[in-house]
C-alpha cells in the first residue's frame, strides 16, 4: 500500500516533465502507473493487510494503512477508472492546452490522495487525505482559471466541502478522545457510546454528506461541471464524490444504530434522489443532466450503505461499482460530443446517433445500466436494493414503506432522465434556438437542421478517443452477466455488518416483488420522460440552491464588515489599544479566578544584571521621546543588545549570539527603510504625553511580567531542561542542546518557522517589486558607468558616488569579508557541539553580505552573491523538507537523525549527524532571506531613490 502511494506521488511529480516531453501522449505513460497499482489490488483481494509507519506518535499521527474488502472495492475504482481517465485525456486535450503539465500532475496526485483516503486506518490521516482531495478538486475544477464560471465553481466546491471537512475533523477528535484511539480498527473492536459519540457521528455525517453532494449541500456539484470533462468523469462520478459514500459505508457497521443516523441518512438520501432526479429532467446541458443525476444516484447510494443491513450493504457496494462505470462512461461521451459538435446543449443536437453509431451504442449501454435495465450491472444492483429495502428489519413498517416509495419514485425519475440523455444527445429531431422549450417531435432530416444551427461540422472521434468510455460500457455489461463472480468479490464487505446476509447477486431471481417493481419503474419512467415538458423549475427547490449560497455569502460579508467596522475604525492607536486591553483583562481575570501557586522571586543574580536592566529601561523610555528616527532606532537596538547580554550572563551563549546577530541585522534593515523617510518626525505628528497611553503601557508590561512569574511558579514536576542535555547527546549526537533541539528534537517547529521565513521573504519583496518577484541583484556590468579597466578595492566600489563612497569602509570590507564568511562556516559546522548552528551561521553570512552592500552599493551585492534569492529560499526549504522525507523512506520517524562515524586518512575520526543537512537548509533560507531583503529594501530602494533624485534635478533644471 505504501508502495502504491509512493508510486502515485512519484508519478505526480514526474507528470509535468512527462507531458512536456511527450505532449498529450504523456497521459498514456502516466496511465500505466495506476493500472500497474491496480494489479496489486487484484492480487491481494480478499486479504487484510496493514502498514504502520511512525510519524508523530505523541499526537497519534502515524501512517496507519489498512487494506480490507471495502478498501479493495474503492481502490479498484480509484485506480482502474483513474487509468482509463488518464488515457482518455490523451485524446481529449490538445498539445497547446494551457497548464496541461500541471493538470496532469494534479490528476495523478488526486488518485494518490483518494487511495490514501480509502486505505487510511488512522482517522487523522484520513482527514489529511480528505482535505487533499478538497484542495486538488479546487485546482482541477478551476483549471480554466481565466473563466469566471470556473473560478466561481472552484471556490464554491472548496467552501462547501472544506466546511464539511472541518465539521468532520471535530467529530474525529471527539471520537478519538472518547475511545482513546484514532484507529478505525480499534473503533470497530470496541465501539464507544454516549452523547458525545452521537454528536461526533452527526459531525462526521455532515462531512460525508457535503463531500457526496447530498441535499441541501448538493449545489456545488452541478456548478463543478465547469471543469474539463475528465475531471467530471473522475472526481464527480467515480472518485471524490464517493468519499462521503465510502465514509458512511465504513462507519455503518458500528454507528448505524446511532439515534441520528437513520433520520439523517435515509431522509436526505431519498430527498436527494427525488429532487435531483426532477432537476435532471429540466436542465438542457448534457453535463448538467448527468450532474443532477449523479446527485440523485449519490442519494441512493448513501441511503443503501447507511441502512445498516448486510443485504443493503451488498446492494450498495454493487451500485457503487455500477455507478462508477456508467457515469464515468457517460461523462466521457459528453466530452466526445462537445469535441465533435462544439456544443453539449441538447436543444442544439440532432442526428448524432446516425453519424456516430459506435458512440451511440456505448452511451446506450451505459444509460441502460443507469436506468437499471437487464442485463447490465445497474439492474443487478437495483434489484438487490429493492429487495434490501423491502426486507429492512432495522426499520418500522411505516418507515420501510415510505423508504420503498421514495426509492421507486427516484428510480422512475432515473429511467426518465436516462432516456432524456440518449434522446437529447443522439436522436433525430428538430433542434431549437437557445431558450426555447424542448420539442418532443422527431424530425427525419436531423442533419439538415444540425447544419442550419451551425453544428454540421461533426468531427468523428478516433478509435482511441471512443475506446475509454467503450471499455467502461462493456464493463457494465460484463459485470451484469457475471453477477455471481461480482458477488464473490463484494460479499466480504457485506458480512462486516451485523445480521444475516440473505441475498446474493444474480442476474435472474425469478418472478418476485423486486422484478414487478422494476417493470413498474421502467414503464413509469417512460411516462415521466414523455411528461418532462410539464415539469417546471418550481417543481423542485434545487433551482434556488445557488441563490441561497450567494445570499449566505453576502450575509457573511455584511456581518464581517460590521464586525470589522466596530473594532477597526482605521485608527492604528485604537486598534493597538483594543488588542492590549484584551491582553490585560483576559489573563488577569482568569488568573484572579483560577488556582494560583506561591511565587518566589529572585530579582537578580549579580549587579551586572541590575545595571544592564537599568540601561535597557532608560533606552526604552528614550525611544518614546526622541524625534530623530535614526536615534530612536538605535536606542531600541540597545535594549535588544542588553537582552543578549542578560542571556550571556545566564549561561546561554547560543541565545546571546543569535540575539546579537538578529539585533544587528534588524538595525540594518531599519536604517535601509528609514532612508526613504525624513530624518526628523514632523512636529505635527509628535504626540504629547498622554496619561492614558502611559498607564496602558505600564499595565501591559506589568501583566506580561506577572504572567511570566506565575507561569514559572506553576511548574509542579521536574523541569524538562534537566533531561535535555543527556537527551541531546544520546538521541541527537550533539553537545549543544539548543542546536539539537532546533534540528532534531523540535525539528517540526523549526520546519514551520523556516517556512514562515520563506513566506515573510516573499511578502516583503512582493510589497516592493511590482512586476518580477524573484531575481538576482544587479551586477557591476549592468551599470552604464561600469569600466572594467578601472581598479577598485571592491568590484563595484567605483560605482558609488564620491559623496557616499568611503575608502576606509571599502578597504576594511575587502579584508574583513572573507574572515566573516569563514566564521559563518565555522558557526555552521560547530553548532552541533558548540555555540552556533545553521541559523547563527546564516545570520553571520547575511551580515557579511550587508557589509559588502553598505561598502559597495547595490551593484556590489550582485558581485558578492550573484544568485537568485528565490533559489536559495526554495533550495533551503526543499533540503529541510527532504531530510524529513528521507528518514521516512529509510523506515525512521521523519526528521530523526542518524549518526555516521568514519575514519579518514589525515583527517582522522569524523562523526557526522544527518541533522547537518537539515541545518544546511536553515542556513540557506536565512542567507536567502537576507539577500532578498537587501535586494528589495536595499538595491531596489536605491534604484528608486536615484530615479527620484534624477527626476527632481531634471524638473529643477527646467524650472530654472
Amino acid at each position: 500500500m505504501l508502495g502504491i502511494l509512493l508510486a502515485l506521488v512519484t508519478a505526480a511529480l514526474a507528470a509535468p516533465l512527462c507531458v512536456r516531453a511527450l505532449g498529450r501522449n504523456g497521459f498514456y505513460v502516466l496511465a500505466l502507473v495506476p493500472f500497474g497499482c491496480l494489479g496489486w489490488v487484484i492480487a491481494n483481494w480478499g486479504r487484510t493487510q496493514r502498514v504502520r509507519v511512525g510519524w508523530a506518535p505523541s499526537i497519534e499521527m502515524n501512517i496507519e494503512l489498512r487494506f480490507d474488502s471495502l478498501a479493495a472495492i474503492m481502490s479498484a475504482l480509484v485506480l482502474g477508472i483513474g487509468a482509463v481517465i488518464l488515457a482518455y485525456c490523451a485524446r481529449y486535450f490538445e498539445d497547446d492546452e494551457p497548464r496541461l503539465p500541471v493538470f496532469a500532475a494534479q490528476l495523478v496526485a488526486f488518485a494518490g490522495a483518494m487511495f490514501g483516503l480509502v486505505t487510511s486506518d488512522n482517522m487523522l490521516l484520513l482527514f489529511v487525505f480528505w482535505e487533499m482531495t478538497t484542495v486538488l478538486s479546487f485546482l482541477l475544477v478551476g483549471h480554466n482559471a481565466e473563466q469566471a464560471v470556473s473560478r466561481r465553481a472552484a471556490i464554491q466546491a472548496l467552501l462547501v466541502t472544506g466546511a464539511g471537512g472541518l465539521a468532520m475533523l471535530v467529530g474525529i477528535i471527539i471520537l478519538g478522545q472518547v475511545s482513546g484511539s484514532y484507529l478505525l480498527s480499534d473503533l470497530f473492536a470496541g465501539p464507544p457510546s454516549g452523547i458525545a459519540v452521537d454528536v461526533a457521528v452527526v459531525l462526521l455525517l455532515v462531512g460525508a454528506l457535503s463531500k457526496s453532494a447530498i441535499v441541501p449541500l448538493h449545489f456545488w456539484l452541478p456548478g463543478a461541471m465547469a471543469a474539463p470533462t475528465p475531471v467530471s468523469a473522475y472526481l464527480h462520478a467515480a472518485a471524490m464524490v464517493k468519499a462521503g459514500v465510502y465514509l458512511v459505508a465504513r462507519l455503518a457497521p458500528v454507528f448505524a444504530e446511532s439515534p441520528a443516523w437513520h433520520p439523517l441518512i435515509l431522509t436526505l438520501g431519498v430527498a436527494s434522489m427525488v429532487l435531483a432526479g426532477l432537476r435532471s429532467l429540466q436542465v438542457t446541458d448534457l453535463k448538467l443532466v448527468l450532474a443532477f443525476g449523479t446527485v440523485s444516484q449519490l442519494g441512493f447510494l448513501i441511503m443503501l450503505v447507511g441502512l445498516g443491513t448486510p443485504d443493503a450493504a451488498l446492494a450498495g457496494a454493487t451500485l457503487i461499482v455500477a455507478h462508477a462505470l456508467f457515469k464515468a462512461c457517460l461523462f466521457m461521451v459528453v466530452g466526445i460530443i462537445e469535441h465533435g459538435a462544439g456544443t453539449r446543449d441538447l436543444r442544439e443536437l440532432s442526428g448524432l446517433g446516425r453519424r456516430a453509431p459506435v458512440l451511440c451504442g456505448v452511451a446506450v449501454l451505459a444509460a441502460l445500466s443507469m436506468a437499471g435495465i437487464p442485463p447490465l450491472v445497474g439492474f443487478v444492483g437495483k434489484e438487490g436494493a429493492l429487495a434490501a429495502v423491502l426486507d429492512a428489519d432495522v426499520l418500522g413498517e411505516p418507515a420501510k414503506a415510505a423508504l420503498a416509495v421514495g426509492v421507486v419514485l427516484g428510480s422512475m425519475l432515473t429511467v426518465g432522465y436516462s432516456i432524456r440523455f440518449i434522446w437529447g444527445a443522439f436522436a433525430d429531431r428538430e433542434v431549437l434556438s437557445r431558450g426555447e422549450p424542448e420539442s418532443g417531435d422527431l424530425h427525419a432530416d436531423g442533419d439538415l437542421h444540425l447544419a442550419e444551427r451551425g453544428y454540421g461540422h461533426w468531427h468523428a472521434p478516433g478509435a482511441l478517443f471512443t475506446a475509454a468510455p467503450g471499455l467502461l460500457a462493456v464493463g457494465s455489461l460484463v459485470a451484469g452477466l457475471c453477477a455471481p463472480w461480482l458477488d464473490d468479490l463484494l460479499i466480504p464487505y457485506a458480512k462486516t455488518l451485523p445480521g444475516v446476509l440473505d441475498s446474493h447477486l444474480v442476474l435472474w431471481h425469478g418472478f418476485n416483488v423486486p422484478l414487478a417493481l422494476t417493470i413498474l419503474i421502467t414503464c413509469a419512467g417512460i411516462v415521466v420522460f414523455q411528461l418532462r415538458g410539464h415539469i417546471g423549475e418550481s417543481a423542485t427547490m434545487l433551482g434556488n440552491a445557488d441563490r441561497a449560497y450567494d445570499a449566505t455569502l453576502r450575509a457573511m460579508d455584511r456581518l464581517s464588515l460590521r464586525m470589522t467596522g466596530a473594532v477597526q475604525r482605521g485608527s492604528l492607536p485604537l486598534s493597538q489599544a483594543t488588542i492590549l486591553v484584551t491582553l490585560i483583562l483576559l489573563p488577569t481575570v482568569l488568573l484572579a479566578l483560577g488556582t494560583r501557586t506561591g511565587v518566589r522571586l529572585r530579582l537578580w543574580d549579580s549587579p551586572f544584571q541590575v545595571a544592564i536592566g537599568a540601561i535597557m529601561a532608560v533606552m526604552a523610555l528614550a525611544a518614546t521621546v526622541l524625534r530623530n528616527r535614526l536615534a530612536a532606532v538605535l536606542v531600541v537596538g540597545v535594549t535588544g543588545y542588553g537582552c543578549g547580554v542578560i542571556f550571556a550572563l545566564h549561561g546561554a551563549p547560543d541565545l546571546a549570539l543569535t540575539q546579537f546577530l538578529v539585533e544587528t541585522l534588524t538595525l540594518v534593515i531599519f536604517v535601509l527603510v528609514l532612508r526613504a523617510f525624513p530624518a526628523e518626525i514632523d512636529e505635527s505628528r509628535t504626540a504629547a504625553f498622554k496619561v492614558r497611553r502611559a498607564i496602558l503601557s505600564a499595565l501591559v508590561g506589568a501583566t506580561v511580567a506577572v504572567l511570566a512569574t506565575f507561569a514559572v511558579a506553576a511548574r509542579s514536576t521536574e523541569p524538562i531542561w534537566h533531561l535535555i542535555p543527556d537527551a541531546a547527546y544520546t538521541f541527537g549526537g550533539g553537545k549543544n542542546a539548543v542546536n539539537v533541539l532546533l534540528v532534531d528534537i523540535r525539528a517540526w517547529d523549526t520546519l514551520g518557522e523556516i517556512s514562515v521565513l520563506v513566506v515573510a521573504a516573499t511578502g516583503v519583496a512582493s510589497l516592493v517589486f511590482r512586476s518580477r518577484r524573484f531575481g538576482s541583484a544587479p551586477r557591476a556590468a549592468d551599470s552604464p558607468d561600469y569600466d572594467p579597466d578601472l581598479i577598485s578595492w571592491l568590484p563595484a566600489g567605483r560605482l558609488v558616488g564620491r559623496r557616499e563612497r568611503s575608502m576606509v569602509l571599502q578597504v576594511t570590507t575587502r579584508l574583513v569579508f572573507p574572515t566573516i564568511m569563514v566564521l559563518s562556516v565555522y558557526f555552521f559546522f560547530s553548532g552541533h557541539n558548540a555555540p552556533g548552528g545553521g541559523f547563527a551561521g546564516g545570520l553571520t553570512a547575511g551580515l557579511a553580505l550587508t557589509l559588502r552592500y553598505l561598502a559597495g552599493g547595490r551593484y556590489e551585492l550582485g558581485e558578492a552573491l550573484p544568485v537568485d534569492a528565490g533559489h536559495l529560499l526554495g533550495g533551503g526549504l526543499a533540503l529541510a523538507a527532504g531530510t524529513a522525507s528521507t528518514s521516512l523512506l529509510l523506515g525512521a520517524p521523519p526528521l530523526s537523525s542518524a549518526i555516521v562515524e568514519v575514519t579518514l586518512p589525515v583527517i582522522g575520526h569524523v562523526k557526522v549527524v544527518t541533522a547537518l543537512f537539515f541545518d544546511l537548509g536553515v542556513y540557506l533560507i536565512v542567507v536567502g532571506l537576507v539577500l532578498d531583503v537587501l535586494r528589495s529594501l536595499g538595491a531596489r530602494l536605491d534604484s528608486e531613490l536615484a530615479t527620484d533624485e534624477d527626476e527632481s534635478a531634471s524638473a529643477q533644471g527646467r524650472f530654472q
